[in-house]
């Protein structure tokens, strides 16, 4: 049976940093808000988080109806889920937590409603193997922090999920302004945390063996491949990197020198020392600027390049835009030519 129930309320299941933020995506997308949290301050912190949000999303474009006034607030899980069309939860990273509380979930809810999960690193077969009733329902949402400005939201359906929540999240998500990616196959990370993984090692390593200091190592990131990577993927920019010729030519003329490199990548290991070395880095050169001073920085630049995005897209509407499709081969590591 194909389920078209539109999703106009939304119920969020804790509210630290990503659930707050998604808190804000939703109310700026005219939905209804209703979260949950045990912790103690949790309203407070959760209202002042959408209060400060609020003015890039305005910046942003706020939807028909978008109002912060539509947030409520309560301790009580069954209060909370009453009429939900969708829940986000983003409870600690802990599978037996998760477990325990899908399964309370599934119990609580009707079989329409998608509990999804904001998992950044565990599989949704796991979280949803104590589900009894409906476990089709349950599938991944993980953003990317912070989820009000960033639109990239991986979908990974568990051995449980059905075709049709998939089909649902994708909409759904694409519906807000988000950009979906689905995954064919369950990995721990997912993707996108893979790759952040994957480089994290390499600038590690270098930072370890003294190649290069903790700032040098973040400016050659972020003034090189990371302002393309801010445009196009690794493989699109490859395509680029052929010149004339597209990608056909730069595997022919690269292939070996990147696999080459892959060869001496390093695989560190984050003793006490290197871990020093990292942090004595990181505030040498945030140097007086506190977090929230770089938050607001990065914020920033993240909302004039999304309006860039757009204006150069001819503001075209979310829905218009195809779903990527994760494949099982690998990225191309990028080199600096390409």
């Amino acid at each position: 049976m194909t389920i078209t129930k539109p999703i106009r309320r939304v119920a969020i299941i804790g509210t630290g940093v990503i659930g707050a933020s998604w808190a804000a995506q939703y109310l700026a997308k005219g939905l209804d808000v209703v979260a949950t949290d045990v912790a103690p301050d949790a309203e407070a912190s959760l209202r002042k988080f959408v209060k400060s949000a609020w003015p890039a999303l305005e910046r942003l474009g706020l939807a028909p109806g978008a109002s912060q006034s539509r947030l409520t607030f309560t301790r009580d899980l069954p209060t909370a889920l009453a009429g939900a069309d969708l829940v986000q939860e983003n409870g600690p990273e802990r599978v037996d937590f998760k477990k325990k509380l899908y399964r309370e979930l599934d119990e609580l809810l009707p079989a329409d409603v998608i509990i999804a999960s904001s998992s950044s690193g565990l599989t949704m077969s796991e979280i949803q193997s104590d589900c009894r009733l409906h476990p089709e329902r349950c599938v991944i949402g993980h953003p990317f922090n912070p989820p009000h400005l960033i639109p990239l939201v991986e979908i990974v359906g568990g051995t449980k999920t059905s075709e049709e929540t998939i089909r649902r999240s994708v909409e759904f998500y694409t519906s807000i302004g988000k950009q979906t990616v689905r995954l064919n196959k369950e990995l721990p990370g997912h993707v996108a945390n893979r790759l952040q993984a994957a480089l994290a090692r390499e600038v590690y390593y270098l930072v370890d063996e003294g190649v290069v200091s903790v700032a040098d190592v973040d400016t050659a990131l972020c003034w090189g491949p990371g302002l393309r990577w801010g445009i196009m993927g690794q493989v699109m920019l490859n395509h680029l990197g052929g010149g004339p010729g597209g990608i056909e030519h730069m595997l022919k003329q690269f292939t070996g020198p990147i696999t080459a490199w892959w060869k001496v990548l390093g695989s560190p290991t984050l003793t006490a020392e290197l871990q020093k070395k990292l942090i004595d880095g990181a505030h040498a050169e945030a140097g007086t600027r506190s977090v929230e001073e770089l938050e607001a920085e990065r914020d920033e630049i993240l909302l004039g390049l999304l309006e860039l995005r757009t204006k150069r897209s001819g503001k075209a509407e979310p829905s218009d835009r195809p779903v990527r499709v994760l494949r099982e081969s690998p990225d191309l590591f990028g080199a600096s030519p390409i």
